[in-house]
């Protein structure tokens, strides 16, 4: 099925994974048009309130959320709720206004949504049972988006992301990128727990492939690096050494002040156990129901130096 004639609505163009799929988009040719806060052809702040949409639309990928930090707040932890929560109910009432005889809805999910600090190959059918904000409010919109496909007969794919790897990535892995490159990076332990990632620029190439099909999907890049391999390979990316490492015993004490200090501290046991916790997550129903193929981040960044 071609789908090069038909009109594509993308929020959260601007964001860092948006602006690869978006780039994906270009490439084929479909008819994109963009919403959000700024540079889109639709400026608007989905949680605000229902955005004026065109009829013609007939694919929506929604990309736009709020995520890649820890309230310290009840406010801050309530905008979490405001943007991907409620500004996919907003989205959706759009669609609805619109007239639009929309097809199907991808929707950029996260793996925070199993609420699971470790495990090993974490599949789909795994509870739902995130309580921290950011989850929550990945489950409500996933919930959201579902009930209104299946009541006006339409597919949704939900991708299910964990930590997402590029040039300039957000969020923990991009603030392990900048310290390294700083040097200001210490390795703990033996840095042996493994954790799921995958590259932005794999999950853009997937897209163009979803608007037919519906589903719920994990993706990695398929191997899971140990800390020490990610530190390793970045640190080849920016042609820098290694990162030191600090021995078990000192990184218990820090995190033990970290405890004291309370939220002063960027550090804590928490923090911690999360480090030095294997986290993994499967992808084999994608690889087997959506031919989904993936690169290594390690062989990413160690392959492309800066």
């Amino acid at each position: 099925m071609s789908f090069s004639n038909q009109t594509i609505l993308l929020t959260g163009s601007t964001g860092f994974l948006g602006t690869y799929i978006k780039s994906e988009l270009d490439q084929i040719r479909f008819k994109i048009v963009t919403l959000g806060r700024k540079n889109s052809d639709i400026v608007h702040d989905l949680s605000l309130g229902v955005p004026k949409l065109t009829k013609d639309i007939d694919y929506i990928i929604h990309a736009a959320g709020k995520a890649h930090s820890v309230p310290k707040t009840e406010k801050e932890a309530s905008e979490f709720f405001e943007t991907n929560h409620y500004g996919t109910l907003n989205l959706l009432e759009g669609i609805k206004q619109s007239g639009s005889n929309i097809k199907s809805i991808i929707f950029i999910s996260s793996v925070a949504i199993y609420g699971l600090n470790e495990g090993l190959n974490i599949d789909e059918t795994s509870p739902l049972i995130a309580t921290d904000p950011y989850g929550k409010s990945k489950i409500m919109a996933e919930f959201a988006i579902a009930n209104y496909c299946n009541a006006n007969q339409l597919n949704y794919c939900f991708l299910r992301l964990p930590l997402i790897a590029g040039e300039n990535p957000p969020g923990n892995l991009g603030s392990m990128l900048r310290a390294i490159k700083k040097g200001w990076y210490l390795s703990i332990g033996n840095a042996d727990a493994k954790k799921s990632v995958v590259l932005a620029k794999d999950v853009a190439s997937l897209i163009p492939n979803l608007f037919d099909k519906s589903g719920i999907y994990n993706l990695t890049d398929g191997y899971h690096p140990t800390f020490g391999e990610l530190e390793t390979s970045i640190a080849v990316y920016f042609s820098k050494r290694s990162p030191l490492r600090i021995p078990q015993v000192l990184a218990n004490l820090l995190a033990k002040t970290g405890d004291v200090l309370g939220r002063k501290s960027p550090f804590n046991s928490n923090k911690l156990r999360k480090i030095q916790s294997t986290l993994t997550f499967s992808d084999e129903k994608a690889r087997k129901e959506l031919n989904w193929q993936s690169n290594s981040v390690i062989d990413y960044y160690s392959r492309f130096k800066k």
